[in-house]
């Protein structure tokens, strides 16, 4: 008797489905590169200067996406590390953020940011309108962007990826002000932050501002985005509070996340998008650059790891996952700054110094009765201050590398020879950006505090957000298990 075959799994079924599209997605890439090519002749400089506009494009369009996707990785990691009654919560804040970057990026930040102006903030572009021929660059480039007309890419794929930069900044507050704030109040900072504080600071670097024609360097965004959010997020978590219960006659009380398999999980995300958030940051399809970039940014996101590992071994006594994974994502904010500007060898000191202070910032922050549930102002503010300052001490200086000339990078680092100068240039980006982001968030921070109040009720924050403030819960049934839900 002939015995029934089996039918597929469905997974397998995927999987062959999978394999079957992986060839024409693969041709619909090339035939979008040669897209340009086509109409026009063979071997016109027209033609190479179109394949070269769709190549950066496409290029762009990619990493962008990767750094897209670190809201996953975000959403993930906040997660996993708060108890399971808040977890819708920080779900929908995750999700709703970069909803919210995207249109007042859109009205108000980018043009702030890039758009001509003065050296304090830009003031055209609103609503990405205005004269732009992009991708037309250099002194061919007639519009409003002029600190962008080197990108010779289309003016929406610009706008694309600093707008995944700035969904970024605004993610990492929520993990530090998580599991008692309210959710409009987190609904209109995030606004503010992305619209007006972000962008400003972001000018003075990235814009054509004051910091940028001083001298100071920040490839990827250290300061920008990463240190903006940790000032943003210390500020709030220093207003709201520490949760309840947190804090016992002057001692912490452990509330542990309810499952490190997701914040493993979102911390792997999180270093699969950093291969697009610093090596898209070249705005154009050098291989050489990029290749170098890849490695320092993997170099340092390893050393952080191992680093953080050993010292939480030898100080905490034990090899703590959390801490493995902060460390991870502090040698990647560490390396931020400088991957385009200091050697391998060099990201890799970056990275192990990174994971070795992100430690002691966990336990001194929580020493001081900062409620940090998540590690965010250890990882994003004290890593991206570091990384910064890395720039100053490790860069190898001009004329090393191809993509690397005068006027085009730092200057030499302290440890490397260069003196000091760099250094100095990189102190005074880190104090102008910190004492602009803490006037600015304080001031926001405040007026929402006596306008709707920034935190739910202590009966609210017993209960859970998911329940008091969405009506829902993300593990349905399942009781908690003390006073204050851990």
């Amino acid at each position: 008797m002939k015995r029934p075959t089996a039918k597929p799994s469905i997974g397998l079924r995927r999987r062959k489905w999978a394999s079957r599209l992986s060839f024409p997605l693969a041709i619909a890439l090339l035939v979008v590169c040669a897209t340009a090519v086509i109409a026009t002749e063979p071997g016109s400089t027209e033609s190479v200067l179109d394949m070269r506009v769709a190549i950066d494009t496409l290029w762009v369009v990619f990493t962008g996406t990767l750094v897209f996707f670190m809201n996953a990785g975000f959403c993930m990691l906040e997660t996993g590390f708060c108890r399971r009654k808040n977890a819708v919560n920080l779900l929908a804040k995750n999700l709703i953020v970069f909803a919210l970057s995207t249109i007042a990026y859109w009205a108000i930040g980018f043009a702030i940011m890039f758009g001509d102006g003065a050296p304090w903030l830009g003031l055209n572009g609103f609503f990405l309108t205005g004269a732009d021929n992009s991708p037309a660059t250099g002194e061919a480039y007639s519009g409003i962007f002029h600190s962008l007309n080197w990108a010779g890419i289309p003016l929406e794929v610009k706008f694309f990826f600093q707008l995944a930069f700035a969904g970024t900044a605004a993610t990492i507050v929520s993990g530090a002000i998580a599991e008692r704030i309210k959710f409009l109040t987190f609904f209109i900072f995030s606004l503010f932050l992305v619209g007006f504080s972000y962008p400003i600071t972001g000018h003075w670097i990235w814009g054509g501002g004051w910091l940028q024609k001083l001298g100071f360097w920040d490839f990827a965004g250290s300061t920008v985005v990463h240190s903006v959010g940790g000032w943003a997020g210390l500020i709030g978590a220093l207003m709201l509070g520490p949760r309840l219960g947190r804090y016992k006659n002057g001692i912490g009380v452990a509330m542990p996340g309810h499952n490190l398999a997701i914040s493993t999980l979102g911390c792997l995300i999180l270093w699969l998008g950093w291969f697009g958030f610093n090596p898209g940051s070249t705005l154009t399809l050098n291989p050489r650059e990029i290749g170098h970039i890849l490695l320092t940014t993997n170099f340092s996101a390893a050393m952080g790891g191992i680093g953080a590992t050993i010292t939480a071994w030898l100080y905490l006594g034990k090899p703590d996952l959390s801490m493995i994974i902060n460390g991870i994502l502090a040698g990647l904010v560490g390396i931020t700054a400088s991957c385009a500007f200091v050697s391998p060898i060099s990201s890799l000191l970056i990275g192990l110094i990174a994971g070795i202070i992100v430690v002691f910032a966990v336990t001194f922050i929580d020493s001081w009765q900062i409620d940090d549930p998540v590690g965010a102002i250890s990882v994003h503010l004290v890593g991206g201050i570091w990384g910064t300052l890395a720039v100053g001490l490790f860069s190898v200086g001009p004329n090393i590398y191809p993509w690397y000339g005068n006027g085009t990078g730092p200057l030499g680092g302290l440890l490397l020879g260069g003196g000091i100068q760099q250094l100095l240039l990189q102190l005074i980006g880190i104090v102008a950006v910190a004492a602009f982001t803490v006037a600015f968030c304080s001031l926001v921070w405040l007026v929402l505090k006596v306008t709707i109040g920034l935190r739910v009720t202590p009966t609210a924050e017993q209960i859970g957000l998911d329940i008091t403030e969405h009506g829902m819960e993300a593990y349905s049934g399942i009781p908690e298990t003390d006073d204050f839900g851990a």
